[in-house]
């Protein structure tokens, strides 16, 4: 059944600990509350994107100067991949700018990079701009898991933020990467500059795809020189849980994951977000281009919670 935008702002509005209750109780309905999934990520080509994505260092198009690094070696891949393992990510996730996959070769090392992922026992995740489907198949045949797309933000409001591709573009390369088999990892992006509406609009989107994301990262603005929303106004803290509630209700099997900007966000707000049913964390100190949280904060905030690592099988 499609979810009205009209439903979901008033689930949003609801008060605020009857807001997070509603979500617990969907979330506890659907997975252990104590358990959260750990992804670390890792960029395998950096800077030299064509696109003109706003908030984003690696584009061409913004000032921010971001050095310009080629496709990484399988080895060193690997041993990026056998530090998070040892740390407690279940998932290493492998991102290479631009617009889209160009040089089949590029594309080949990719597929060796998640063979020999797989190969250590972890789930696998890329981020690699457009498929095609023959590109789609072949991914899901050197045994990827997942394949992150994200939307950033609302349909009306995308405009403002990214001109090269359109939001249609963004989901017909999910839909692309469902036929084939692979889960989708498409969340967003919030402090760039649009309104709550916006916010519940996107979860909105995201909730009536033909097949919800299997993983919803909601990434919080982490403000890099250079690039063209550093006068946004920042997300309230207590919004920022209300949406990740709110996208835990609307995305009840969904894994809802706090991704860049965690570490603005206080232990306390990192702990409501938990409660209010969000169950996946980026690890590492570092996320991309961006600072992460710093090592051992996660350990500490995981005791305070009586919160326990999933494995995956």
């Amino acid at each position: 059944m499609k979810v009205a935008f009209e439903k979901a702002l008033d689930i949003f509005g609801y008060p605020f600990f009857k807001l997070l209750r509603m979500a617990h109780e969907v979330h506890i309905q659907n997975f252990d509350e104590q358990t959260v999934q750990i992804s670390d990520i890792l960029s395998v080509k950096t800077g030299g994107c064509s696109e003109d994505c706003s908030y984003c260092a690696q584009s061409v198009r913004n000032g921010s100067k971001m050095p310009k690094q080629p496709m990484l070696d399988l080895e060193t891949v690997l041993t990026a991949a056998c530090k998070a393992r040892k740390h407690g990510a279940s998932r290493f996730c492998m991102s290479a700018s631009g617009r889209c996959m160009v040089s089949e070769v590029e594309f080949e090392k990719i597929c060796e990079m998640i063979k020999s992922v797989k190969d250590l026992g972890m789930e696998t995740c890329v981020t690699l701009g457009f498929l095609t489907e023959a590109q789609a198949i072949k991914l899901k045949k050197s045994g990827l898991d997942y394949y992150n797309h994200n939307v950033d933000t609302s349909p009306e409001f995308y405009g403002n933020i990214v001109s090269t591709r359109t939001i249609d573009d963004r989901i017909k390369t999910i839909e692309i990467v469902q036929k084939a088999g692979i889960h989708v990892c498409s969340g967003g992006i919030v402090g760039i500059g649009e309104s709550n509406e916006d916010r519940i609009k996107m979860i909105v989107l995201l909730a009536n795809l033909k097949i919800p994301p299997r993983c919803v990262p909601i990434n919080k603005l982490v403000k890099i020189p250079g690039t063209h929303v550093n006068d946004s106004k920042p997300i309230d803290d207590f919004d920022f849980v209300r949406m990740i509630a709110l996208a835990r209700i609307l995305m009840p099997r969904s894994y809802v994951k706090i991704a860049a900007g965690r570490n603005t966000l206080s232990e306390t707000t990192q702990a409501l977000c938990i409660f209010a049913g969000a169950n996946a964390l980026f690890s590492g100190e570092k996320l991309l281009t961006v600072d992460n949280v710093e090592q051992g904060s996660d350990g500490n905030l995981f005791r305070k919670l009586g919160i326990k690592i999933e494995h995956y099988d």
